[in-house]
């Protein structure tokens, strides 16, 4: 083998040995991510999302850091209230990242500085408050501490955009009496209800029954009204029938009368309408009948002819 393979294949090596350390400090910074980079130990900058070649043994990727929302579950913490009951309340908190370069020179570890912070903020905060107002103001509690968070974090990069109470356990016998203070308040709310609904079906039922009274004081009012316009209206045409048969009695009198005159009947012939006219009133009810002085001897004489008839 020649001195010119020799050096050929030596070149060769070198190049690829060029090659692979390039390969190898070419970085892809993902979406949501960003690398800090340090030169000979100290900060130089930081890549965002993209393509990036690193200086080999120069330049190092000193922390990944992820820019999505995190959520910190902290497990319970033993809190005094002002009334001296001691409670175990869990937190959780969702934070980010904002700024690479404080969060990865900032604060050793991060998430313990937050659980500390946020243990020491919650029992400051429930120191001031007695039971029923740590159990009745969560949503303001969530927001003093978030507020707090908030700002502490602030020189580590990192932003608190929520926390929540998760879970507040007062002592055994605080629940067993609260417990019964609900249930005796649910009983007397129960037995408000029940009064009150006794008390409207009492008003209902009375109210029913004085509408039904004035209902049928109206109906018997009402009838006797119709009652009372039915006689009226009986009596009316009662009288009328009896006004028009009057008035046809003494048209046909009147009728006969003429036609008496129109035919110039004898003093013979009325003499005998007189009889037969004395004859019907006879028959009626009257118990002293009064005969004209004209008719007297007429009727002396129809008595002479009857008896003579009867021998």
């Amino acid at each position: 083998m020649t001195g010119a393979m020799v050096g050929f294949i030596i070149l060769g090596i070198i190049v690829f040995l060029v090659l692979l350390v390039v390969v190898a400090n070419i970085k892809i910074v993902p979406q949501s991510k960003a690398y800090v980079i340090e030169r000979l130990g100290a900060y130089s900058t930081t890549w965002e999302t993209g393509l990036h070649v690193k200086i080999p043994f120069i330049e190092r990727i000193a922390k990944t850091v992820s820019l999505k929302e995190k959520v910190a579950d902290f497990p319970p913490q033993p809190v005094i209230t002002k009334d001296n009951v001691t409670m175990q309340i869990d937190t959780v908190v969702y934070y980010l990242i904002t700024d690479p370069k404080l969060y990865a020179y900032g604060v050793e570890n991060p998430l313990s500085a937050i659980e500390n912070l946020t243990a020491t903020t919650l029992r400051n905060i429930i120191g001031e408050l007695d039971l029923d107002h740590t159990l009745t103001s969560r949503d303001t509690i969530n927001a003093k501490i978030r507020v707090i968070l908030d700002e502490a974090t602030d020189p580590w990069g990192i932003k608190v955009n929520r926390v929540e109470l998760k879970n507040i356990l007062p002592p055994r016998e605080i629940q067993e009496a609260m417990e019964k203070q609900m249930k005796a308040e649910r009983e007397r709310r129960e037995a408000i209800l029940r009064a009150e609904g006794e008390k409207e079906s009492a008003v209902r039922i009375a109210e029913g029954k004085k509408e039904a009274q004035i209902l049928g004081a109206e109906a018997e009012k009402q009838a006797a009204i119709l009652k009372a316009e039915a006689v009226k209206e009986a009596k009316i045409r009662e009288a009328e029938g009896e006004a028009e048969a009057l008035l046809k009695v003494q048209q046909a009198m009147g009728e006969g009368i003429k036609i008496l005159n129109a035919a110039a009947p004898s003093q013979g012939v009325l003499t005998l309408k007189s009889l037969e006219a004395m004859q019907k009133v006879a028959d009626g009810q009257a118990t002293k009948i009064i005969i004209p002085s004209e008719l007297q001897g007429i009727a002396g004489l129809a008595t002479g002819i009857k008896e003579i008839v009867k021998e």
